[in-house]
């Protein structure tokens, strides 16, 4: 039967209809449950997705079923018994499809996450080549997770497929975040999923759930902060305009000469990154579903300004906090690196905001890997991530396994006044205390004005007696208390002591 042109377009629109809904019947799955993807082990295996309204979907794990029917909005979750490090395996879904996850892992997921040192990639790191050459682990599984802000909390993300750990895979993933998958996967023997979550040049507040940040007064400050990037926005954009054209005159005169051309200029909220919560709505909220065994963190220079650095503390616990609460899994381990040494800028406070970072330890399960002795003065990306993601890994074996190992150099732990001295005591010292490379430098004193003047330190037992001539009356100490410090403190485990300040 020939239909004519009238006829024809309705009947043309109702085989699309039919082919809209025979496509929404469908089981969809969100991008981190996948091929080669790895399953937390010790918890509930949880599955969740997509499907037609009241469509049955049961899935299939390690001979284990569980059935469910879609919601009135096409929603469905299914949790499956947990089981012990194993696989690979395959994962079932069976609704009005099927989908077959292959080559699926069972070990510990750990999330990595932060600015810039966290992104920072193995390729850029030293020793780049022998590293990459040998980063052979198909038990180690990477997730990339794409940088993208939002205005509210994604059901899903945008992220490169999991994959097995190669040479090729590795390449471009974070250094840290593989140096330390890598000594916990050699050293414990299980799997290890690494989900990398980062974005270089962007502060903790964007980092933050929105029910978090607006449920505390004291965080005002960052709304204040945004609003006042909102308001500059307009002059800030014709100001950006010009800035791109001239790079990309000499990028392209570069080009024509042979020669490199000039690094991209880089500019704080690029594409939303600073809006408060963006990034959290974005690159964590959707991952908040699958069970993890702890994160790791490396961020803290883009809250280091003199406006910005006075809050991080109470900002950073409030982060951690809410991370705990969106995923419901109690105080999971939440490692951190301190911010190394580095020759900034005067008005930056960067001693504060290390200072903000330890006293985050007050949180349960937390751990930091001090790096104040293996940065680059001269360069805000230190190029050693294997000894920050080996500091952070025995951290974990201690925190997350519960391994009796020395996993932190000395934490300052109060001062006495002692005469004309303080004495300084500590924990992590079991071991005792060394000066590394000669006698004990990076301590001031200071009287009850707070004007801090070099002193005299003496490593005593498991204390340090700190003096001087200057002070009649001490306060008050502090150590490596600069952008750059020059302490040597160290335990007898070889790792630093971190900067600290008494008497504020």
């Amino acid at each position: 039967m020939k239909l004519s042109m009238p006829n024809l377009i309705p009947r043309l629109c109702t085989l699309a209809i039919f082919a809209v809904l025979g496509a929404r019947a469908d089981v969809t799955l969100p991008a981190v449950l996948a091929d080669h993807m790895m399953i937390q082990r010790g918890f509930p295996v949880h599955v969740w997705g997509k499907a037609a309204e009241g469509e049955s979907v049961s899935v299939t794990f390690r001979g284990n079923t569980r059935s469910t029917t879609a919601d009135s909005i096409g929603l469905w979750s299914v949790y499956l018994p947990p089981g012990e490090a194993g696989g690979p395996f395959e994962l079932n879904i069976k609704g009005n499809n099927r989908i077959t996850l292959k080559d699926v892992l069972v070990g510990d997921v750990w999330v990595a996450s932060g600015q810039s040192n966290m992104e920072f990639q193995v390729k850029e790191g030293i020793n780049a080549q022998a590293e990459i050459a040998g980063a052979d682990h198909p038990r180690i599984r990477l997730f990339h997770v794409k940088n993208k802000a939002g205005h509210y909390p994604f059901a899903d993300i945008a992220a490169e497929p999991w994959t097995s750990c190669t040479p090729e895979s590795v390449s471009g993933f974070s250094a840290v975040a593989y140096f330390f998958g890598r000594h916990l996967h050699e050293k414990l023997g299980v799997p290890i999923g690494l989900i990398e979550t980062s974005w270089g040049g962007t502060p903790a507040e964007a980092w933050t759930s929105l029910r978090a940040l607006s449920a505390d007064a004291s965080l005002m400050p960052v709304f204040a902060s945004w609003a006042k990037m909102n308001d500059d926005a307009v002059t800030h954009q014709l100001q950006r305009e010009k800035e791109l054209n001239a790079w990309r005159r000499a990028a392209d005169r570069a080009k024509t000469e042979g020669k490199e051309p000039p690094d991209f200029p880089w500019e704080p909220n690029m594409e939303n990154s600073w809006m408060p919560s963006g990034l959290y709505n974005a690159m964590i909220a959707p991952l908040t579903r699958l069970p993890i065994k702890g994160a790791i963190w490396y961020q803290g220079e883009s809250n280091a300004s003199s406006e910005r650095a006075s809050l991080y503390a109470h900002l950073f616990e409030t982060m951690i906090q809410d991370w705990r609460h969106s995923w419901g899994q109690g105080d999971f381990p939440f490692l951190f690196v301190q911010l190394a040494n580095f020759k900034t800028d005067p008005d930056a406070r960067w001693p504060e905001l290390r200072d903000a970072q330890r006293q985050t330890l007050a949180l349960a399960n937390t751990g930091m890997a001090v790096t104040i002795d293996i940065g680059n003065r001269d360069d805000i990306h230190p190029k050693n991530k294997q000894d920050v993601g080996l500091r952070l890994a025995l951290a974990a074996r201690a925190i997350a396994y519960g391994e009796k190992i020395e996993y932190s150099g000395p934490l300052f732990r109060q001062a006495t006044p002692e005469g004309h001295a303080m004495r300084i005591w500590f924990d992590h010292t079991d071991a005792g205390l060394t000066a590394k490379g000669g006698a004990l430098t990076g301590f001031e004193i200071a009287g009850a004005d707070h004007k801090f003047v070099p002193a005299r330190a003496t490593i005593d037992g498991a204390t340090v007696v700190v003096s001087s001539a200057e002070i009649a009356a001490p306060a008050s100490v502090r150590y490596a208390w600069s952008a750059d410090p020059h302490g040597n403190l160290y335990n007898a485990d070889g790792l630093p002591a971190s900067p600290f300040r008494s008497g504020e």
